[in-house]
């Protein structure tokens, strides 16, 4: 364990030391989106309202509370107090991560994930507040088993920090679970929505520009794009309500198929639960991580950070003997060093849609795509197809027994 906490502290030096420009990582400069973006939404903010003239700000109202958080710091400037509180983001998960490790039935491999996977990303992970959102994600699943109303609320807030830890309530068992930790996580939203409606002007402007949104460069349908560029596609690519996006003719076709590839995610994961009948130790993390890796794979914007949220619902599955996702986890820690590599090493090469550009795109995307495919068969199997054929005992745990890092991914 003191090996593992070395790597720990190791790694996050290296990433702050990166941040604050002690160390130049190639490609953009990572940092400016908070020196410049969120620093710009914390002076509105701080006034009392949204960003009501700013496309790029698309998130939902309690995002604001993590804009202004670095005001909990105010001997530092902004930049470097929200590098400092993502770092502590980061070792609330550790610890979370750690304490359930040494529970019955758990393993630390889940903490292994976790340190392991989060500076395979670069130091987009500090400059981004999706680790702030992936503790509060890491936090609910592991409440979930014993306290599913804590859970709700915790998945109600952080739906409204960043929409996506809504999914984590797919793979909570049917009946009282379900009616409690549903149930809480709507009051939740509820209830912190309407308190910013009243307090801040322009909370819900976020949908308007979120739905405006197009084919980002990195997304699985663009590479439909960075091919027929080569075609004689005759698009654009450039800076689009924040993001690098694709623009021209097909590109709203792409952007719909897309939407109905995230309807149909909904679709299986509504099937799954009415045929689902045995649910194990991990099976409401499992069905976290499936369902999150399906919105991401199916997004019509696969961000770097984006990952953090796959690398944070693994460490929580592996966290669980029980656990069949070790080989999906070990795809996504790859995507995610390949994420790395494509943003923001190589990210003009991805921009251009030159053959490395569109080499890095197949191989990161092609990885989520396995790892989504290989998540739901091993959910499918686990709590429906082995019970319907009568062959399901007592969840067994195909993971070793050992509690040691060596056997995480």
């Amino acid at each position: 364990m003191a090996r593992i906490l070395t790597v720990w502290v190791l790694t996050r030096a290296l990433l702050l030391l990166c941040v604050f420009h002690v160390l130049t990582v190639p490609g953009p400069d990572v940092t400016s989106d908070i020196s410049v973006i969120y620093q710009g939404w914390y002076e509105i903010l701080r006034t009392g309202t949204f960003p009501l003239d700013d496309v790029t700000w698309q998130y939902p109202p309690a995002a604001a509370l993590a804009v202004l958080s670095p005001a909990l710091l105010p001997f530092l400037g902004y930049a470097p107090a929200f590098f400092v509180l993502a770092l502590l983001a980061d070792a609330v998960v550790c610890g979370l991560l750690l304490y359930a490790g040494r529970r019955p039935g758990k393993s630390h491999r889940g903490l292994c994930v976790w340190v392991v996977g989060v500076p395979l990303l670069g130091p987009t992970v500090y400059a981004r507040y999706d680790v702030m959102v992936t503790a509060v994600a890491v936090a609910a699943l592991l409440a979930g088993a014993r306290h599913p109303r804590a859970m709700g609320a915790l998945a109600g807030f952080g739906a409204l920090l960043k929409v996506w830890p809504v999914l984590l309530l797919a793979g909570v068992p049917r009946g009282r679970a379900t009616r409690r930790s549903w149930t809480t996580a709507a009051g939740t939203a509820l209830g912190v929505t309407l308190a910013f409606l009243v307090a801040m002007p322009g909370a819900l402007a976020f949908l308007a520009f979120q739905r405006d949104r197009g084919t980002e460069v990195e997304s699985l349908g663009a590479l439909v794009f960075h091919v027929g560029r080569h075609l004689g596609w005759r698009g654009d690519v450039r800076l689009n309500y924040g993001s690098v996006e694709f623009l021209g003719p097909y590109v709203p076709l792409v952007s719909t198929a897309a939407q109905l590839l995230s309807a149909a995610a909904v679709s299986w994961l509504l099937a799954w639960r009415l045929r689902a009948r045995a649910w194990a130790a991990s099976t409401l993390a499992d069905a976290a991580f499936v369902a999150v890796l399906l919105f991401t794979v199916t997004s019509r914007v696969i961000s770097p950070q984006y990952m953090l949220w796959l690398v944070g619902a693994a460490a929580v599955c592996l966290a669980f003997r029980a656990s069949r996702m070790e080989v999906p986890a070990r795809l996504v820690l790859a995507a995610t060093f390949v994420t790395f590599l494509e943003f923001p090493v190589w990210f003009s090469h991805v921009v251009a849609g030159d053959p490395l550009g569109v080499a890095l795109l197949v191989v990161r995307n092609g990885l989520l795509v396995a790892a989504a495919l290989l998540a739901c068969r091993a959910l499918w199997r686990q709590t429906v197809a082995e019970h319907e054929q009568g062959t399901a005992q007592a969840p067994v745990s195909r993971a070793p027994s050992a509690d040691t890092c060596a056997s995480a991914p």
